[in-house]
């Protein structure tokens, strides 16, 4: 018996399949999502990965990441903030009708945070926040062993805490939140507009482009500061920053055990980590105990939680 699990991450798509109880991928296969991509395009693209995985099997169900906003109740995706078309799409419904077998859908911080718990740094903890920082700053929460969702399944938005209420606008509207300052993308079009004002400094992050700024990334930065580079360190720090008052402002309201990160930006050295914690720290009350700590999945958290969901779905059904 096997389980499938599926991820539509905002920048790339993934399938895994794994044998029931096993936590080592029979196959896996993963694919850049194309830069002008639509909800069509990933469908076909997952479709052709999943129909290279199976090889002629049938999997006993389904779990499905995916990077946006999710009715888990009924496995329908609400939007995708970064891929155009997925405005009420009903994903799980039309891979039930595809493949014939039990389907679970959830938003890709949320599965992360179960596949943490299951799975990795959150195993044996009965409270976890965990933080994904990378195409966007989101979060799933863990409580008393299972999943918080919210009363519409919104729960964990720690991206658009407002740390910084006259900093510059984010994507959803205000200023200053979390995700404007230490997701990844905003991180390169902060380096970029300090470039574009400052001729000198930022010499490391020039020569990593070639001086095309619009080829920076958040990868980038990071890289830049780990040797040095002025402006990199600068972008990063603030990053920090502000993840790190969202984490202690978190830990003062709910007060879990752990904060498990994970995504692109968590691998940005040891500065960053410091900094996240110290500033965590010095936000948090004094009595408010908490570890901040990496992900043990890394990029394949969601798939994992997808996994879990999918056994969630088998002992339903059954």
């Amino acid at each position: 018996m096997t389980i499938l699990a599926l991820d539509f991450g905002g920048t790339k798509l993934a399938a895994a399949l794994v044998n029931i109880g096993s936590r080592k991928w029979l196959r896996y296969e993963r694919r850049l999502s194309p830069a002008n991509a639509d909800a069509s395009t990933d469908l076909e693209i997952m479709r052709s990965l999943i129909y290279s995985l199976l090889e002629d099997t049938k999997p006993s169900a389904i779990g499905v990441s995916f990077g946006g906003p999710v009715d888990a109740s009924t496995g329908t995706v609400r939007l995708s903030h970064h891929v155009a078309g997925w405005e009420n799409i009903p994903l799980k419904n039309l891979l039930e009708e595809e493949f014939g077998v039990s389907v679970g859908v959830d938003n890709d911080a949320n599965v992360a945070a179960l596949g943490e718990h299951r799975f990795g740094a959150g195993e044996g903890y009965d409270s976890l926040f965990y933080i994904t920082v990378s195409t966007g700053v989101g979060g799933g929460w863990i409580l008393n062993g299972q999943p918080w969702r919210g009363v519409d399944g919104m729960a964990g938005e720690i991206g658009h805490i407002v740390v910084d209420p006259a900093g510059p606008v984010c994507l959803c509207g205000k200023r200053g939140c979390v995700e404007r300052l230490a997701s990844g993308p905003y991180m390169a079009q902060n380096a970029r507009e300090v470039l574009e004002k400052e001729p000198h400094g930022g010499e490391v992050l020039r020569g990593l482009v070639g001086d095309d700024l619009m080829l920076l990334t958040g990868q980038l930065v990071s890289e830049a500061a780990a040797v040095g580079d002025d402006v990199a360190k600068e972008v990063l720090h603030k990053a920090a920053w502000a993840l790190g008052v969202g984490i202690g402002n978190v830990a003062n309201l709910m007060n879990p055990q752990r904060f498990v990160l994970g995504g692109g930006v968590t691998k940005a050295g040891e500065d960053f980590w410091r900094v996240v914690r110290q500033v965590a720290r010095e936000t948090a009350l004094p009595e408010v105990d908490f570890e901040v700590v990496s992900a043990a999945l890394g990029d394949d958290a969601p798939l994992w939680g997808a996994v879990a969901i999918a056994n969630e779905h088998l002992e339903f059904v059954n």
